[in-house]
């Protein structure tokens, strides 16, 4: 059984950081891809960033490209996610995700190829 769980999340003031981190059990945490994702309120959940399971690809949404930093430990089984200059819009409730196994180290943008998430971490930025 896999078990996400995210910590690290909490009210920051505009420009600031908070570091989210998922600690992953269950399965291997080899062969596959860790991806964020968030969800603020009335909105659909929308891609953050995503890592393949090597660490070497990554990607960013546009909106957080240059602020954001995804970053993981196979040793430990954890994703981290920077989050630099912070802006009321990063508002959101946060999840990481783990995807199936990959035969690459490609990292899906798409929430369809995670099927496993956690239950999520309050982020909220105030102006």
């Amino acid at each position: 059984q896999v078990q996400l769980v995210e910590s690290g999340g909490g009210l920051v003031q505009a420009g600031g950081s908070l570091r989210l981190s998922c600690a992953a059990s269950g399965r291997t945490f080899t062969s596959i891809a860790m991806g964020w994702f968030r969800q603020a309120p009335g909105k659909e959940r929308e891609f953050v960033a995503t890592i393949g399971w090597s660490g070497t690809n990554t990607y960013y949404a546009d909106s957080v490209k240059g602020r954001f930093t995804i970053s993981r430990d196979n040793a430990k089984n954890t994703v981290d996610l920077q989050m630099n200059r912070l802006k009321p819009e990063d508002t959101a409730v946060y999840y990481c995700s783990r995807s199936g196994p990959l035969a690459t180290s490609y990292a899906p943008i798409s929430a369809t190829s995670y099927p496993y998430w956690g239950q999520g971490t309050q982020v909220t930025v105030s102006s």
